[in-house]
């Protein structure tokens, strides 16, 4: 059955546009909970720009499901993994200028390094996933250093849906959802778990949500957004329906 893992960094970039204690992202995580969310994912960035140090410790102690801990794969990130235990942590590419991660994690260039974070995790008992591209020597190179989730990078279909018609049957549009299900399918043959996230809403989700063997979607600014204008839990469970009932259809 496909989950969902909300996002909830923007609820705290809202927080820290005033430097305040509101909006609090703990309890956006319970209301995300309380619409059908399977999982809260946030990303403690180096630069604590939005989720700071004790949100994911807060989180971590009152929040009832699954925690996804986005990091770069540094040496302070890794021992706070290790320190509270989410779920899983998922190693992403992190620059300081960028708005939001811009592309996937490069796993062959630097596969050592990458390697040696997730055997830390696994010591820990975290289960790490990487965050990459459709391309399947990056897909490769997920299963020589040890991941045991490949989150497919969504983002080049996302912009091409948006700027090809908003339409799933375009040339643009199939050619990159050909290339998430290659990259699906390949994740899968080499024993991982197969998530995909970034760009996704209420407009796009769809076809991705069809794939065969996609375990997660992981998607927050969209449903932020919407939240703001109708609630969590209601921003939340319209984007699980949509999820659900796609994913029930044959492919």
């Amino acid at each position: 059955m496909i989950e969902l893992g909300v996002n909830i960094d923007h609820v705290a970039t809202i927080r820290q546009a005033r430097r305040t204690y509101e909006p609090d992202p703990v309890w956006a995580a319970v209301e995300a909970h309380l619409g059908g969310a399977d999982g809260i994912t946030v990303h403690l960035r180096e630069d604590r720009r939005h989720i700071q140090d004790d949100d994911v410790r807060r989180l971590r102690e009152l929040t009832h499901i699954k925690l996804n801990l986005e990091m770069a794969a540094t040496d302070e990130m890794v021992a706070i993994a290790c320190a509270l235990k989410p779920e899983m942590a998922m190693l992403v590419p992190e620059g300081r200028q960028e708005i939001t991660t811009e592309g996937g994690l490069d796993v062959v260039a630097q596969e050592g390094r990458l390697k040696a974070a997730i055997m830390q995790l696994a010591d820990a008992g975290i289960v790490s996933s990487v965050f990459i591209d459709a391309d399947l020597p990056q897909i490769e190179a997920a299963a020589r250093i040890g991941a045991r989730v490949c989150e497919i990078h969504t983002g080049p279909y996302a912009h091409a849906f948006h700027e090809h018609g908003r339409d799933a049957d375009s040339a643009a549009v199939i050619a990159e959802l050909d290339k998430i299900r290659a990259a699906g399918r390949a994740v899968r043959d080499l024993g991982m778990r197969f998530n995909a996230g970034h760009a996704l809403n209420y407009y796009n989700v769809q076809p991705i949500a069809q794939f065969p063997g996609v375990r997660e979607l992981h998607i927050g600014h969209a449903i932020v957004s919407r939240a703001v204008l109708v609630g969590m839990r209601d921003a939340v469970g319209e984007m699980k329906r949509l999820m659900r009932e796609a994913a029930g259809r044959p492919a």
